[in-house]
């Protein structure tokens, strides 16, 4: 059995300094992504207040999908690895899920924080804490029914049914993110000028304008793969291929939101900010030291 079938080794060979850097950024990457993920779920998670709220139960969802996202990517990005149907090194499509997980909960909260905003009456009768949770169990075990349905069909039919249902979800995906912000941005902007000024109000704001900046920093980051996708289905192509995910650029986009949403979350979010400073990484600076 040859190496190239069994044996793992970096992407890359480490043979000039160009290599050497992109296997370096590949493990900083992925570095990142769980770092920073981790520490905005302990966050969340030693704070009660915090989970009483409905959207950062979408955080932590985003966060733990992430943590897996990065774990994963040491894999995926760093070693030689095609994480294709027919690739023997392959995840069985579990690795990009993680992904498409972090995709759809910023999705669900796009979604969670546009019928607040719209209808605040309705939205605190309709979306309890519990059926939040049902939400995100939801999308949850939908996504771990179709890597299931993928790894159980042919690879033929695996193909068709991934191709369609992604090209299909791009572009809706497309409409109702850039729809949804937009409508949100005027709705929210027209609601909060009328209030008067208070704590509430300033939460209120915070909370609709992180959720915006995450959502253009997260189309930012997936337009470009979406395009090609699209455009690819149309022509009946996969249009170029790369070595790995960590070799393709728009591959590797998704991974870098992956590294501005828990940052944006921290910026953003001066509850949680101050969670992540005082019961998370102090505590664990005093122990090293």
């Amino acid at each position: 059995m040859s190496n190239n079938s069994v044996g793992l080794s970096p992407v890359l060979p480490l043979n000039s300094f160009g290599n050497v850097l992109m296997f370096l950024f590949s493990i900083v990457l992925a570095a990142a992504i769980t770092f920073l993920n981790i520490s905005v779920f302990l966050s969340i998670m030693m704070n009660k207040s915090l989970r009483s709220e409905n959207r950062f139960m979408y955080m932590l969802s985003t966060s733990f999908s992430d943590i897996c996202s990065g774990v994963s990517y040491y894999y995926v990005g760093v070693l030689d690895v095609r994480d294709s149907y027919d690739s023997p090194k392959r995840t069985f499509y579990i690795a990009p899920t993680f992904l498409g997980l972090s995709y759809m909960a910023i999705l669900a909260a796009q979604s969670d924080r546009y019928h607040a905003v719209t209808a605040p009456f309705k939205y605190s009768q309709r979306m309890t804490r519990n059926r939040t949770l049902l939400v995100i169990l939801f999308y949850w075990v939908y996504a771990f029914a179709i890597v299931a349905v993928n790894n159980l069909v042919s690879m033929g039919i695996a193909k068709q049914v991934t191709g369609i249902g992604t090209f299909v979800g791009n572009i809706f995906t497309v409409i109702i993110m850039i729809g949804l912000n937009i409508r949100l941005f005027f709705i929210a902007k027209f609601q909060l000028e009328r209030e008067p000024p208070s704590v509430e109000r300033e939460n209120k704001r915070s909370s609709v304008y992180l959720i915006i900046v995450v959502a253009v920093f997260f189309l930012a980051a997936w337009l470009p793969i979406f395009i090609h996708i699209i455009c690819c289905n149309f022509i009946g192509s996969t249009c170029y291929s790369f070595r790995n995910e960590g070799t393709d650029p728009l591959r590797i986009l998704p991974r870098l939101n992956a590294v501005l949403t828990p940052l944006l979350y921290i910026r953003g979010c001066a509850s949680l900010r101050a969670t992540l400073f005082t019961k998370v990484w102090k505590p664990c600076c005093r122990r090293r030291y």
